[in-house]
């Protein structure tokens, strides 16, 4: 398939990589097609393993007790990597161990790796399911002992001979090359820092002379998103800026809500040479009703815009005819009096709508200014603001197993305050008191964000980290 690679699977005690620890390794080389090592070892963990992980793997405390520690199977197990491509079902996970584990060790792991849950989706995109037990399923696999590591990775070597037999060897290896061939950075980037590249949520930025910021971005795999810059696919300008590029540099977030503040703060900060074209200071506009006054509708602009009392406020425009524009449509679908209004000259009598039947009187005694009020606030009613649906601030919540990152996002009145990432930071944002100036863009965020399951809304009084 590869003229080089091992199959490997690990057992843990847990999901994450900086808490959690290696329990079993087992991996199979092949050369040149020729299957040339084969390995497996307990490993003692130094940790309790949880019960349920137990009945999952078969592995207990008293299995593991006498077994040698991870530091001293290292360098057989580094031996037996080297010079090969790492393939494991769900590498992100086996590599991340090892990196982890390595690292406590002062050794940076630098494998190129293959994931074959991937290469099963490329070989058999007929089927849904590709873990191992739809593959042990699927290839009526039996006699393997499932949730332990040799079993794993001869399910995996199951698989692939099968697709062998039925697909052809040349269709296993063009599918195990295409997920191999990751792009290529330019030769003046330096390189040493693509084996510390996250597969994880994170920002990251080019940096091109003198340290100037070239492009930032977000990516809920910072690995794929960077590389994605440097493929066949890059566009003209992708092409363009890869030749001015220094470094590049990243700061890992909990998830795609931590990402998304933290670029665009970054953007604003720094306004890169390549996004120049955004503008961070967009005008934007809303219209007041206001039955007391005349006209009795007044349009506000940005600076005047309390995001507090957003349930008044009707429209989001980027300019005054834009917003000019909108009301003027509602009126003529709703016969409503541009004079009232202040779309029309107030001069005495009728407008010009009345004689027309576009609108019901108001102007000249024939509808009371409360009924036309009235109207025109139930005609604005689809584009009224929302209301904040909480009593004050509140926290959302974000955590990411393979960094083992918690963030919770502080907001009020669709106002960001900011992140906390321990309890000092919290008390901080707290105790601030905000200026509830209305950003569009965080608006809609949370709009977005807030009805989904999946979003963790917390009580800030009882938050600690």
């Amino acid at each position: 398939m590869l003229p080089s690679v091992t199959f490997l699977d690990l057992e843990t005690t847990g999901t994450s990589p900086l808490k959690d620890r290696i329990t079993e390794i087992a991996l199979v080389r092949f050369d040149h097609g020729v299957e040339t090592a084969r390995w497996q070892t307990l490993v003692n963990p130094g940790m309790p393993i949880p019960a349920f992980i137990q009945s999952l793997t078969g592995i207990d405390d008293a299995m593991v007790q006498h077994a040698p520690s991870f530091a001293d199977v290292a360098g057989q197990l580094l031996a037996f990597l080297d010079g090969t491509v790492l393939a494991a079902h769900n590498v992100r996970f086996d590599h991340g161990f090892l990196k982890a584990e390595l690292k406590r060790m002062g050794i940076t792991l630098q494998q190129k790796v293959l994931c074959t849950v991937k290469l099963s989706r490329l070989l058999y995109p007929q089927h849904f399911s590709h873990g191992i037990d739809a593959i042990v399923a699927r290839h009526h696999i039996e006699g393997l002992a499932r949730h332990r590591a040799m079993g794993d990775v001869e399910a995996v070597l199951i698989m692939l001979a099968d697709a062998r037999r039925e697909l052809g060897e040349a269709a296993v290896q063009a599918a195990a090359e295409k997920l191999m061939s990751a792009p290529v950075l330019p030769g003046h980037v330096d390189a040493s820092l693509v084996g510390e590249l996250p597969e994880a949520p994170g920002v990251y930025w080019f940096c091109g002379e003198n340290d100037q910021r070239l492009y930032i971005g977000k990516a809920i795999n910072v690995r794929a998103r960077v590389f994605s810059h440097f493929g066949r696919e890059a566009s003209a300008q992708e092409k363009r800026m890869a030749q001015e590029i220094k470094r590049f540099e990243w700061i890992p977030v909990a998830g795609e809500l931590s990402a998304v503040l933290l670029e665009s703060r970054l953007l604003k900060t720094h306004q890169p040479v390549y996004q120049r074209q955004k503008r961070y200071a967009q005008p934007l506009y809303s219209w007041q009703i206001d039955s007391q006054a005349q006209p009795n509708v007044h349009l506000l602009d940005l600076d005047e815009i309390d995001s507090a009392r957003t349930e008044h406020l009707f429209g989001m425009f980027k300019s005054k005819r834009q917003a000019t524009e909108a009301l003027r449509k509602i009126a003529e679908l709703n016969q409503l009096c541009l004079k009232e209004l202040g779309l029309e000259p107030g001069r005495p009598g009728a407008c010009q709508a009345y004689p027309l039947r576009r609108c019901k009187g108001v102007c000249c005694g024939q509808e009371s200014t409360v009924m036309h009020t009235l109207r025109l606030q139930q005609a604005m009613m689809a584009h009224k603001l929302r209301p904040w649906p909480y009593a004050g601030k509140i926290g959302i919540e974000e955590y990411n197993l393979d960094n083992d990152l918690r963030q919770i996002h502080v907001f009020e009145y669709w106002t960001y305050l900011g992140t906390a990432d321990s309890d000092e930071s919290m008390q901080v944002l707290l105790a601030q008191t905000a200026t509830h100036k209305f950003a569009l863009e965080t608006y809609k965020l949370l709009l977005k964000i807030l009805p989904q399951k999946k979003t963790r809304v917390l009580n800030l009084a009882e938050v600690r980290f």
